[in-house]
């Protein structure tokens, strides 16, 4: 027999301790939009969100551009409902907009191993645009930032499986107005 589901997020036991706050996201994402403001001043960058996990990222973000930016989706899958990568990224959903000459800005939720962000340079790349930039939320200790051409940076964090805004386990998670790390249960 399984256990019942928690029925708030307070009793749930896999939400574990919190890594970052609401209020420190919520200031380092006021940095880096201050940031992108100010080196694509006189541009109208072209803001394309990694869904799922991305997309509370880009919201906030988005809206801490002093500038005109547009927006799109794309969409890759490499973990399914698991927290271990299956080491293989697939297309879920493609772009809408044209890239030719644009200055893109790729928001990433989180910058691991670099698999996804390797398919997806080069997929972005491919298609011509004027720039093309990286700006992650989070990025493990680990990551070769340099080697995958990330500019910009919310959190490096350690190595531990994160929850919350927009981060999840299963499709369970995302709405967390902080980051805390998973604690799975016992039987997984």
């Amino acid at each position: 027999m399984t256990d019942a589901p928690p029925t708030s997020l307070d009793d749930d036991p896999s939400i574990g301790r919190v890594l970052l706050s609401e209020e420190q996201l919520v200031n380092r994402i006021a940095e880096l939009g201050r940031q992108l403001t100010q080196d694509y001043a006189g541009r109208a960058p072209l803001l394309v969100c990694v869904l799922r996990g991305a997309y509370v990222f880009l919201t906030d973000l988005a809206r801490s551009i002093d500038l005109p930016v547009e927006i799109d989706f794309i969409a890759v899958s490499s973990y399914g409902a698991t927290t271990r990568t299956s080491g293989v990224v697939r297309l879920v959903k493609d772009l809408e907009v044209d890239l030719t000459d644009r200055d893109v800005i790729l928001v990433e939720d989180i910058v691991d191993t670099g698999l996804t962000l390797r398919y997806l340079r080069r997929s972005l790349e491919a298609r011509g645009p004027a720039s093309l930039e990286v700006c992650a939320l989070l990025a493990r200790e680990s990551a070769d930032l340099e080697g995958l051409g990330v500019r910009y940076v919310g959190f490096t964090i350690p190595g531990d499986f994160v929850i919350g805004y927009g981060l999840d386990v299963g499709e369970r998670y995302r709405n967390l107005r902080y980051l805390a790390v998973y604690e799975p249960p016992d039987d997984a």
